[in-house]
């Protein structure tokens, strides 16, 4: 985990944002953001930063999602359940509202789904899982439309597809979670591959800081390895070259 320029790997959690980063020389550390806004001024300018979170936004959705999906899902195996398809900028756009009760959130992916079926072929509304992180998606998005300076730091990964491909391009045996519960199983299967690539078993093992979970604590981990290996030059991105976005934003999962 060698690497001239600060390297951030992130994911997003309950309380915002977990990011897990290493400055040149120094041992990684652990951190919970409100904003993705916050994370960015909290790192140094240069920073390499992957992240958990499609970018990217396609304006129509055609089957198997915006082209990167389809590449990395038949890597994983029986993990490819966990890349799902990306609606339309549109759809993600449909209703920003603050929500403060389920039925206002529940009408909200009712709307979104409504215009994601307009704006996909096959028609396809959207799956509460990919509805949930709707917000943080806009997050990254609106910032990369304000500041093309962050387009050069700020990569998309996917943790099943970064753990795939520091496996030697296998996929993980065992699933990270099982019916909504973590699997302890599988996360000694994934920390065991991250002490591999260079973390100590006890940074890993620590509790996650409040209102980040066990899983997200290790996705933002697996994470800043992967901006170790765009630092590096050893990331490939799906596609190579990637795509681009009607803003310009690259459209690609690095791993």
């Amino acid at each position: 985990m060698i690497s001239e320029v600060a390297l951030v790997g992130a994911d997003g959690c309950k309380a915002g944002w977990i990011a897990v980063r290493r400055n040149p020389g120094m041992a990684p550390s652990v951190e919970v953001f409100a904003s993705f806004a916050a994370l960015l001024s909290a790192i140094p300018q240069e920073a390499i930063v992957a992240v958990d979170m499609p970018i990217g936004l396609p304006d129509f959705s055609s089957k198997g999602g915006r082209g990167p999906e389809a590449l990395v899902r038949p890597l994983l195996g029986a993990r490819q359940s966990s890349v799902f398809s990306i609606p339309s900028r549109a759809a993600l756009y449909a209703d920003t509202s603050d929500f403060t009760t389920v039925e206002a959130w529940y009408a909200a992916h009712r709307r979104a789904s409504e215009v994601a079926r307009a704006t996909s072929d096959p028609p396809r509304g959207v799956s509460i899982q990919a509805f949930g992180i709707f917000s943080k998606i806009r997050e990254i998005d609106t910032l990369l439309i304000a500041r093309p300076d962050l387009r050069g730091r700020v990569f998309e990964s996917h943790p099943e597809v970064a753990f795939c491909r520091l496996n030697g391009d296998r996929a993980m045996q065992l699933p990270k979670k099982i019916k909504g519960a973590v699997n302890p199983a599988g996360m000694a299967e994934r920390k065991a591959l991250l002490c591999r690539h260079g973390y100590a078993m006890d940074f890993l093992d620590q509790a996650p800081p409040r209102g980040a979970a066990a899983d997200d604590f290790l996705d933002a981990a697996v994470m800043m390895l992967i901006a170790g290996r765009i630092a590096g030059g050893k990331a490939r991105p799906f596609p190579d070259p990637p795509l681009a976005d009607g803003f310009g934003i690259p459209v690609a999962i690095w791993a």
